[in-house]
C-alpha cells in the first residue's frame, strides 16, 4: 500500500500579496506621506511592481528616493523561491525597560501569526474593512497588520510618520476606516483632538489596543467618545507580536483582561526559579509562551532565549482566570524592592491613571539610603484641578500604606518611547536618584 500525499506549499509571506493580487485585485494600499497627502495602490499593481530586492537608502533622502529604485529594478529573483524557516525581517524590542535585542522573524513564522490574527476570536478582519495600523513598521511589522489585510483583501491605511489626532482624524473619515490597532496614548491623542476642536468618525467601528496597560476611565472616554469598541490584548515584539485578544463584541470587557490565547500558542504560569504552578487559575506567576511564531533566540546570541522544555521567559507577572482571560500584573523588572519587600508599580498606576483628571501615571523606584528604594509617582495631568494628596489618596485602603509613593512629580508631557509606550528607562535616568 503506498501512502498518498499532500502538496509541498512553503508557508512564505509573498502568498499573502499574491493572493490579494489574484482575488482582490482592487483593494487598495493606502500611505500617507509627509506632505500631508496620500498615495494609493491596488494590490495588483502593487505585485506587479514589487519584485523582491534590498534596498539601502539614507534617511536624508527621503522616500522619493524609494521611486527610481522600485520602478528601475530587475524582477530577476522568484517570489517566494526559498525555504519556509528564511528570515524575513529583524525587529528590536522598544527598550522602554530595558537594553533592546533583536528579534528575527522567519517567513513561517509570520505566516503562523497571520492565520492566528485572522481567527474570528481575535482580530477576525474581513474584504469589508478598512485597516489602520496607527503602529510603526519597526515595532513588530506593525503588528503582523501588514500580512494581515492583504490575506482577506482588506484595505490597508498606513498613516505614515504623523500620529497626531488631527491626522487620524482626517484619514479615518477620508478612508472610511473601520478597524484600527495601536497604543493606548494614541487613541487618546484622537479623543483629545475630537473633544478640543468637534467632529467625529462615524466608520470607525473597533479599535484593538495593546502595547501597554489602559485605565477603565481611558477605554471608557475612548469608547463614548468615537463610539467604537475597545478591543484589549497583549502581545511582545518575541511573539511576533500578538499572545493573546479578547473577544471581539464581548459585552463582558474589561481593560484589565487581555483575552485568551489563540490556537497556535501557549501560556505557562512559573514560580521565580521557573517551576510550573501547580494552580494556572486565579494566581500570580512569572508568564512564559511558546509556539511557532515564539523567538527561540534573539538575534547575534548564541544561546537560546527559551528553556529546555522550548518555553520563553516574558518577563511579565501575570494571572489568569477561570475564563483563560489574562491580566498582566506588572513587569518583574519593574518591580521595586523597599526595606526587602516587593513594590508592584503596576497596581499603583492602574488606580492613579483611572482617576479623569490623569491623563499618564508611573512609578519608579527612587534610590533611598535607608530603604533600598522607594516609589515615587510621574504623572501627567489634564488639569491642575487635581492636588498631590488627592492623587495618592486614590490609594489609600487599596494598596499597603508603605506602597503609597513618597513623593508626586508632575509632568508636562511623559516621556514615550517610539513605540508609544511611556519610556521608564528614560523615567529612571532622570528622577530614579536623590
Amino acid at each position: 500500500m503506498i501512502d498518498g500525499s499532500m502538496q509541498s506549499y512553503a508557508l512564505t509571506l509573498d502568498k499573502f500579496l499574491s493572493h490579494a493580487a489574484k482575488w482582490h485585485p482592487g483593494a487598495e494600499v493606502v500611505s500617507a506621506g509627509l506632505d500631508g497627502g496620500v498615495r494609493r495602490i491596488a494590490y495588483a499593481a502593487l505585485r506587479d511592481r514589487a519584485p523582491p530586492r534590498i534596498l539601502l537608502l539614507d534617511e536624508a533622502e527621503g522616500e522619493d528616493a524609494l521611486e527610481p529604485h522600485i520602478v528601475g529594478a530587475a524582477a530577476d529573483v522568484p517570489w517566494g523561491d526559498f525555504d519556509e524557516n528564511t528570515p524575513s525581517g529583524l525587529c528590536f524590542t522598544s527598550g522602554s525597560t530595558g537594553a533592546p535585542k533583536g528579534v528575527t522573524y522567519t517567513h513561517r513564522g509570520c505566516y503562523l501569526h497571520t492565520m492566528r490574527q485572522l481567527q474570528a476570536d481575535v482580530l477576525g478582519i474581513t474584504a469589508r474593512d478598512a485597516v489602520m495600523p496607527v503602529v510603526p513598521m519597526f515595532h513588530a511589522n506593525a503588528w503582523g497588520i501588514p500580512f494581515t489585510a492583504p490575506a482577506v483583501g482588506a484595505k490597508l491605511v498606513l498613516p505614515g510618520r504623523h500620529s497626531d489626532g488631527a491626522h487620524l482624524a482626517r484619514l479615518i473619515r477620508a478612508e472610511g476606516v473601520t478597524a484600527a490597532v495601536g497604543v493606548p496614548t494614541v487613541w487618546l491623542g484622537l479623543v483629545e483632538h475630537l473633544e478640543a476642536e468637534g467632529g467625529e468618525v462615524p466608520t470607525l467601528e473597533r479599535i484593538l489596543v495593546g502595547g501597554s496597560s489602559m485605565p477603565p476611565a481611558l477605554m471608557d472616554r475612548i469608547e463614548r467618545r468615537l463610539g467604537v469598541e475597545v478591543q484589549t490584548s497583549w502581545g511582545m515584539t518575541e511573539l511576533s507580536p500578538l499572545g493573546t485578544a479578547a473577544l471581539p463584541g464581548d459585552p463582558a470587557r474589561r481593560p484589565d483582561l487581555s483575552g485568551r490565547p489563540a490556537m497556535g500558542i501557549d501560556l505557562l504560569l512559573t514560580d521565580g526559579d521557573g517551576r510550573a504552578l501547580a494552580e494556572q487559575r486565579g494566581t500570580e506567576g512569572h508568564l512564559r509562551v511558546r509556539g511557532g511564531s515564539v523567538v527561540e533566540r534573539y538575534f547575534g546570541q548564541s544561546e537560546p532565549a527559551t528553556d529546555a522544555d522550548g518555553w520563553f521567559d516574558t518577563g511579565d507577572l501575570a494571572r489568569i482566570d477561570a475564563g483563560g482571560n489574562l491580566t498582566i500584573t506588572g513587569r518583574a523588572k519593574d518591580l521595586i524592592k523597599s526595606g526587602g519587600e516587593w513594590i508592584n508599580p503596576a497596581e499603583i498606576e492602574a488606580i492613579v491613571a483611572g482617576l479623569p483628571q490623569v491623563s499618564l501615571a508611573a512609578v519608579i523606584g527612587r534610590s533611598d539610603p535607608k530603604w533600598g528604594e522607594r516609589p515615587i509617582l510621574l504623572v501627567e495631568t489634564c488639569d491642575d484641578a487635581i492636588s498631590d494628596a488627592d492623587l495618592l489618596g486614590s490609594l489609600d485602603g487599596r494598596v499597603a500604606s508603605w506602597w503609597v509613593p513618597d513623593a508626586v512629580v508632575r509632568l508636562a508631557a511623559m516621556p514615550l518611547a517610539p513605540t508609544g509606550k511611556i519610556d521608564k528607562m528614560q523615567l529612571r535616568a532622570e528622577y530614579g536618584q536623590v
